[in-house]
């Protein structure tokens, strides 16, 4: 570790996560200022461009800590500009982070390996979306953005004559939706670090599901770390996790999320930069397994400078 490395914690942007992305980069900001002296917090929706925030970072040759959540931060686009420039950054790259992103694309590379995956459907008009849909799969559906997270413009319902609002929400968020079937049961999420699984966490929302303000809102929901699992439930997860992981070609860190009916583990999405707020859950998971925050972010930054 090297205390006079150049550290730069991208926060903010422009997506619908633009307020977690700023938590997540105020917590990652505070921790990293007191081990490497050199370390700035900078947010790209002050450049005029990407362009001109790469000729900005190239000046200072930096470690990138990306704390950007969702949009351009996520999805591949920075990363490509990132790799093409050789400046070093957490997570994953450019192609696993596109893979991660699509919900739909995603899904459907996890069901390949016979890994659950909840069934669904891919729309891009309003006037695609059969009222019958809930019928086809029988109870419950989810109607989701294909590539947005933090929850924005999700919607569980079992009400046909509120179909048509929840995707028009949805579109807002995407140009393509997805309805897939409701899995009723247990909701987990497995952090992958460094390729191995960590501690599985329990997520349960003392009201409602896991939306976006019971996830942001301190005494909303539950956590149980480690989640009350068999040996044998444990050790499926995890595997599942860390294939996924593989699969993906992810890099350093992700979490990935499922929903278990006590029968299946169906694999739900991957976070290729999971949230590192006070309630995040990958800190949490890293937490249970003897790491704490600071060791965390440390192992982050020295695996971002040894990416091939």
């Amino acid at each position: 570790m090297n205390k006079n490395e150049n550290i730069v914690v991208l926060n903010g942007g422009n997506s619908p996560e633009r307020e977690i992305s700023l938590i997540s980069g105020k917590e990652v900001f505070k921790a990293l200022k007191n081990v490497y002296k050199n370390t700035q917090r900078i947010d790209p929706s002050d450049f005029k461009s990407y362009s001109e925030l790469i000729i900005s970072l190239k000046k200072n040759n930096p470690i990138v800590v990306n704390m950007l959540h969702g949009g351009f931060g996520e999805n591949g686009h920075l990363q490509s500009l990132l790799e093409m420039e050789k400046i070093p950054f957490t997570g994953s790259g450019a192609k696993a982070s596109m893979i991660a992103m699509d919900k739909f694309i995603s899904g459907l590379l996890v069901n390949s390996i016979g890994i659950p995956v909840p069934e669904k459907k891919l729309f891009s008009k309003l006037s695609e979306i059969p009222l019958k849909i809930i019928e086809d799969f029988d109870g419950k559906i989810v109607i989701k953005p294909i590539d947005a997270g933090s929850s924005v413009g999700i919607h569980i319902i079992d009400d046909k004559d509120k179909i048509i609002t929840a995707a028009e929400d949805a579109f807002k968020y995407s140009h393509n939706i997805i309805i897939e079937k409701f899995i009723e049961g247990r909701e987990l999420t497995v952090t992958v670090l460094d390729g191995k699984a960590k501690p599985v966490v329990e997520i349960k929302p003392k009201n409602g599901w896991y939306d976006f303000k019971n996830k942001y809102s301190k005494g909303n929901t539950e956590y149980i770390s480690p989640a009350k699992l068999s040996e044998n439930e444990k050790a499926t997860i995890q595997s599942y996790a860390e294939r996924i992981f593989s699969l993906f070609g992810c890099f350093a860190y992700s979490r990935i999320d499922f929903r278990y009916d006590g029968e299946n583990f169906y694999f739900l999405e991957v976070n290729t930069l999971p949230g590192m707020t006070p309630l995040s859950l990958t800190p949490m998971s890293a937490k249970e397994s003897g790491m704490e925050f600071i060791d965390l972010l440390n192992l982050l930054i020295n695996l971002a400078t040894k990416r091939s």
